[in-house]
């Protein structure tokens, strides 16, 4: 019963398979082999359009390095209060900025609340040096709370930034998760919504170590190969990472492996619907569920081998929990399996 994160699965059989494969003989460096520049093309065909795409080693390195590539003298990135480039990730994105803040913004769920962000962006008057500038709005999908962005809602957003000459970013960690959650196409969940730039997770989805940013137009990335060198994200060996890709958009794999995963999900809060004990904090869509239990329970899952982190309730719901309940976050991956799912649905029976 490890629903502790997705980073704690392993490894795709497929992913394994390709990566033995291209382990074998002599292939050039630097991201400039055969099997680079068709994963590249890849990309290209997933969201219908030629993109620049930069391969790097973590979420956190793909956040930074994008915000990197859009700052400005005296940047700020509006973000929602509880996002992972706030909480999660120790001033990366300050420190590969060279000093942007990042501005919280409010928003129920986990997600940017428009009224909410015009406000924000508003108090950075043009002109008014003191303050600093604006440079980018970076939403994640999903965020960080397991609820999603209607393509109208990231539209609107993109609007927004747009209108003050802001670069949108998104966090896709958990971006085919996303998908199959909405039925939208990569391109519909990006682009074509307004998205400049895209962080593209897969190691939560079954790869070992590939993640990627994605810039939807080519021409705005000429500056980012430095950039990347400069964050020590140029691997030598870059073909281990196209290889990892290569067999994740096969036949569709990263899809079905997210599919299985949000699956798990759906199990586990039918489960919470129907306890007398436990109840689902709020709705969820992807692949995080969040659930409010009395701690007699959490200790007692615990106690049978139950893994989960505790949660900190969102900056909006201060009373979410009693003095005798903990709030949790449970998350399954591809590599979740049904009968733990079962098992622990049984306790909260």
């Amino acid at each position: 019963m490890i629903f502790a994160s997705d980073n704690w699965s392993g490894a795709h059989p497929a992913i394994n398979e390709a990566l033995a494969r291209h382990s074998e003989g002599m292939a050039s460096a630097y991201g400039t082999s055969d099997l680079d520049k068709a994963v590249e093309k890849r990309f290209d065909e997933i969201f219908e359009r030629e993109v620049a795409v930069f391969f790097v080693g973590t979420g956190t390195a793909a956040n930074s390095l994008a915000l990197a590539s859009v700052n400005r003298p005296g940047g700020v990135v509006l973000c929602h209060r509880e996002a992972h480039v706030v909480e999660d990730e120790c001033g990366a994105p300050e420190f590969f900025t060279h000093g942007a803040r990042m501005a919280p913004v409010d928003g129920p769920n986990g997600l940017i609340d428009p009224a909410n962000l015009k406000r924000e962006i508003a108090r950075f008057k043009p002109g008014h040096v003191h303050a600093g500038q604006p440079m980018a709005v970076t939403i994640s999908q999903p965020g960080e709370a397991g609820t999603l962005y209607s393509a109208d809602e990231i539209e609107v957003i993109a609007g927004i930034a747009h209108e003050r000459g802001l670069t949108l970013h998104m966090d896709g960690a958990r971006f085919a998760n996303g998908l199959v959650a909405t039925g939208l196409s990569p391109a519909e969940m990006t682009w074509k919504r307004g998205v400049d730039i895209l962080s593209f997770g897969a190691t939560k989805n079954g790869c070992w170590c590939a993640e990627a940013i994605v810039v939807f137009d080519p021409q705005k990335a000429t500056q980012f190969p430095y950039i990347r060198k400069r964050g020590a994200q140029l691997f030598s060996k870059t073909r281990f990472v196209a290889a990892q890709f290569m067999a994740y958009f096969e036949s569709d794999l990263w899809l079905d492996m997210a599919g299985h995963s949000n699956r798990m999900a759906d199990r586990l809060r039918e489960a919470l619907s129907a306890s007398n004990a436990a109840r689902e904090a709020w709705a969820t869509h992807s692949n995080e569920v969040f659930a409010v239990l009395p701690k007699d329970l959490d200790t007692r899952l615990r106690a049978d081998g139950a893994v989960f982190y505790e949660w900190n309730a969102p900056h909006s719901m201060p009373d979410l929990t009693s003095d005798d309940e903990t709030l949790v976050r449970l998350v399954t991956s591809w590599s979740t399996r049904e009968e733990d799912v079962e098992r622990f649905a049984g306790y909260l029976r």
